[in-house]
């Protein structure tokens, strides 16, 4: 679950620490007191967009921290597949550092990218956002819910038919390159031999340009060569060393220490000798043999050539080589391999199109299971009457996911035909279908932490209460974080926090403050009341509280 959240110099907030404990957490402020802010620090630390202008003012950078527990085995297992190692106590900390320029995130201290800390956290945390349930608009949202619904029963389907999809996507592609006129076709082939037959008759040589190359240098500056040894070996040639060791030598029977100094000299006139001879014999060998230079020249000018378009190495040639009498032999064999992918492509196409119908039989015998399920959670909500089902379209073509549209249709009213989501339910009605949605995937997947930003949007009254009683089911057996302003759901947190917005040495500071007992109360007060907040309002929190207290006990 999450444990713990920080946050520093982000937008109202200088600096906030929340303890969220276990079941129902709300969150509950005035309006404008940076309640979303809360939320969405949640977001961008998991890797959303970091809104411009969200440091504080006067801050040189914005701090995120999330800090989850994670106790269960299986998730364990998994955040360690993903190269996450939360230490002895379960411990995973993200934080999101926000700079004006960038942003850095980090699981426990470890930088990663926005993509990867999506996927990771989406194990641990699931967000509905204040307009999340608009997304029920969309077809393709519909069919994502019920094969998150069913994700163990056709996960190993569904890889079998993205790997399927795959090798048909190439087949098909191979099968396009094939669709060429004979003169296009004969002309490719004459331009693959003209290369192929250049590459061959040059018979380059491993190693070859390297030699070659080393020759020329020596060619190219040859006279240059010369005048330097001619020097190198007059110097050389000076019997400086010879004087001095002839000198040393008569003298050093009078001191034994001289001797060091002779075999010093006499090592030097050795060395020197031997440098003579090697110089004087390199001269003797060195020739200039103007027509090897020229070969050598042209030689290499073919390389070149040929490293210039076909690659910068013999290693790159040689490949490239390959490929085009691959090429060429696919176009000599023509007719069989164009036959023979043809083939392929039918045989994969049938093997897709069988894994696909088997997944669409299974998304519909599943849906009916779904949508019964959400149809209980609308009665829940205080949809009275209502008809919920899924209808089924088969695309006119195939992709990753099968061949499925799928759409959540809906009736409110007896006697109405099920219509789609968007042409009939209100902004207010397609949240509470959510929060059913949320509801029947909470008892399907085992993502620990939900949070609802503003779930009772658009509601009131009796309905209020309906949601609220949703929410603290959902809360039995996962931790919840909900932003609301209506007391009914207030009323059933386990944790509370007051959201407050204050003015201190002219700025305006947003606080976060843990409510105990009659704190709880006197917020609920505060929701209930109007200007003027009396005893007869703080006796309806007590008593909302208390109920509240006596359905969670049930």
């Amino acid at each position: 679950m999450l444990s713990e959240l920080h946050v520093k110099n982000l937008a109202l907030i200088e600096k906030a620490d929340v303890e969220l404990g276990e079941g129902l957490n709300i969150l509950t402020g005035e309006t404008g007191a940076g309640k979303s802010i809360i939320i969405g620090s949640v977001t961008i630390a998991l890797g959303g967009k970091v809104p411009k202008d969200i440091i504080r003012k006067g801050a040189d950078y914005a701090y995120i921290e999330l800090i989850f527990t994670v106790t269960e085995p299986d998730k364990l297992r998994a955040l360690q597949e993903m190269d996450v190692h939360p230490d002895g106590d379960g411990t995973v900390i993200i934080s999101k550092k926000i700079m004006p320029s960038r942003s850095v995130g980090k699981i426990n201290d470890e930088t990663v990218t926005a993509g990867k800390l999506r996927e990771i956290t989406g194990l641990l945390i699931d967000i509905h956002g204040q307009h999340e349930h608009q997304s029920l608009m969309y077809k393709s949202k519909h069919l994502e819910i019920l094969d998150r619904y069913q994700e163990r029963k056709s996960h190993n389907l569904k890889q079998n038919i993205g790997d399927t999809y795959k090798a048909y996507v190439q087949l098909k592609e191979k099968l396009a390159s094939y669709q060429m006129d004979e003169e296009a076709r004969l002309r490719e082939m004459d331009f693959l031999k003209f290369e192929t037959e250049e590459i061959e008759q040059a018979g380059l040589k491993e190693g070859e340009e390297e030699e070659l190359s080393a020759k020329y240098r020596v060619f190219s500056h040859s006279r240059k060569i010369a005048e330097g040894l001619s020097a190198a070996y007059e110097a050389v040639s000076a019997d400086g060393i010879s004087r001095a060791l002839k000198e040393v030598d008569s003298i050093a029977s009078y001191d034994e220490k001289l001797g060091a100094i002779r075999d010093q000299l006499f090592d030097a006139d050795s060395i020197l000798s031997d440098i003579n001879y090697a110089i004087s014999s390199y001269m003797d060998e060195m020739t200039f043999d103007e027509e090897e230079f020229k070969e050598i020249e042209e030689r290499l000018d073919v390389i070149h050539n040929l490293e210039a378009k076909y690659g910068g190495s013999y290693e790159e040639i040689l490949k490239n080589l390959a490929e085009k009498l691959k090429r060429l032999q696919e176009f000599e064999d023509f007719d069989a391999l164009k036959a023979r992918t043809e083939k392929e492509l039918e045989k994969t196409t049938e093997q897709l199109d069988q894994l696909c119908c088997h997944l669409s039989d299974m998304r519909r015998e599943t849906a009916k299971e779904l949508t019964e399920k959400i149809k209980q959670g609308l009665v829940d909500l205080n949809f009275i009457d209502v008809e919920f089902s899924m209808e089924f379209t088969r695309m006119d073509h195939y992709t990753a996911n099968g061949f499925d549209e799928a759409e959540f249709v809906i009736s409110t009213n007896p006697g109405e035909s099920l219509r789609p989501l968007g042409m009939v339910a209100s902004g207010g009605e397609l949240s509470r279908i959510m929060l059913a949605i949320k509801t029947v995937l909470a008892d399907s997947d085992d993502i620990p932490t939900l949070i609802f930003d503003e779930i009772d949007t658009g509601i009131s009254g009796r309905t209020a209460q309906k949601v609220s009683e949703k929410l603290a089911y959902i809360a039995r057996n996962h931790q919840v974080v909900c932003i609301t302003h209506l007391p009914q759901i207030a009323a059933m947190a386990d944790c509370h926090f007051e959201i407050a917005k204050a003015a201190e040495a002219g700025r305006t500071t947003t606080t976060i403050v843990p409510l105990k007992g009659g704190e709880m109360v006197k917020e609920l007060a505060r929701l209930l009341g109007g200007a003027q907040i009396t005893e007869a309002v703080h006796e309806n929190a007590r008593e909302m509280k208390r109920l509240a207290e006596d359905y969670k006990g049930k």
